[in-house]
């Protein structure tokens, strides 16, 4: 019972590198300002200057010995360490370091899927410096890194990207691991339950329960239990343990929405406050959706209340939204009838969907008019 009836295939051809840039925001800081290196350093605004809001982005790991961790409310970071020394953060700045980072990836390989700002995988089993060995690429890479952007970051070598990514975050900062075929299982093996991907926080206490605490926990359970208990990503995890992911390392992916969203510090109490708000989000999306050349029909607004009940309204329209007057007057509409400005707004998002590119548009052909 339980067992598989067809054997599984675990595809060890590919070499993969998974790179995550080392306290991205803060190590550009610290770059640009070297005095910072020598202090903790929280990418935050000051606690003082918000009334105690807002939430911690990164810090470097002088101020992480201090337990300051990303996420973390900006508050709870001051208390662990008054004498940090908090910046507000440049994202700009960071997003034009982050493009410099890609340009270097794409001198050894084509196959690169950017995951977030600050990482991506690349698939190098074919690359441009023509090397058989993974680990020399990677290596090459961090080398080339530092010299061109003077920032440092970890590398992560396997045969899928599943490993590759846990690999990186072994050996932080400046770290480079490989966790060849041979290993992949022992490594999973020894694993907490909670550093598997797909693993929350509320999933961790259920596998508890189960018994589950490592991966050779997991190793030993049956694909049917874990389908049974945790659905598909039981089915994932079954063979995640077994050191099998054969998910591609995507190079294009089509962009399929243009968003953006923001938190207050101090919630939103009045009409005028959304609708200010409402206004910068569109031009905001607006900028943004010229940047990439597309234009859509939907568009989507968000908004989080103090007590964190999250509503999203979505409307599509017969035609593209072209420009930012357009995006703020149907986000707006859509605002009408959420509402609820009693309750105090934490959020609020504007996204526009359904894209095309702006050479596709509408045309309406005379094809019934009377001939003359």
């Amino acid at each position: 019972m339980g067992e598989l009836q067809f054997p599984l295939k675990n595809d060890t051809s590919r070499k993969i590198i998974h790179i995550d840039m080392d306290a991205f925001f803060a190590s550009v800081e610290e770059r640009d300002d070297p005095n910072l290196a020598k202090h903790p350093l929280v990418i935050a605004r000051h606690p003082s200057d918000t009334g105690g809001k807002g939430v911690v982005t990164t810090a470097n790991y002088e101020a992480r010995k201090y337990g300051i961790h990303s996420a973390m409310s900006a508050q709870k970071a001051y208390e662990l360490c008054p004498k940090a020394i908090f910046v507000p953060g440049n994202h700009e700045k960071y997003r034009k370091v982050s493009e410099e980072v890609r340009q270097i990836f794409a001198r050894y390989t084509d196959i690169i899927e950017p995951v977030s700002i600050d990482e991506a995988y690349l698939d190098v089993t074919e690359n441009k410096v023509n090397s058989t060995s993974a680990v020399k690429v990677a290596r090459l890479i961090q080398k080339e890194v530092w010299q061109k952007v003077h920032l440092t970051c970890s590398a992560g070598v396997s045969y899928n990207k599943f490993l590759a990514k846990l690999a990186s975050d072994y050996m932080k900062p400046q770290g480079i691991t490989v966790i060849p075929p041979r290993d992949a299982i022992t490594f999973l093996k020894a694993l907490p339950i909670e550093k598997f991907h797909g693993v929350g926080k509320k999933t961790v206490p259920k596998m508890n329960e189960m018994g589950i605490f490592t991966g050779a926990d997991l190793y030993e359970k049956t694909e049917m239990e874990l389908i049974q208990t945790f659905g598909k990503m039981g089915y994932s995890l079954y063979r995640k343990v077994r050191g099998i992911h054969d998910a591609p390392v995507a190079v294009t992916r089509q962009r399929k929405s243009v968003g953006k969203e923001h938190t207050y510090g101090n919630p939103l109490t009045t009409e005028e406050e959304v609708l200010t708000q409402l206004r910068q989000l569109s031009e905001k999306v607006a900028a943004s959706l010229k940047r990439v050349g597309k234009h859509g029909k939907t568009i989507v607004l968000k908004v989080r209340y103090t007590g964190y009940e999250t509503v999203t309204k979505r409307k599509t329209l017969p035609t593209y939204l072209i420009d930012k007057q357009m995006i703020f007057s149907q986000a707006s509409l859509i605002w009408e009838d959420v509402a609820g400005i009693e309750k105090g707004i934490r959020l609020l998002g504007v996204t526009v969907t359904n894209l095309d590119p702006v050479t596709f548009e509408n045309m309406t052909l005379p094809l019934w008019e009377d001939e003359k």
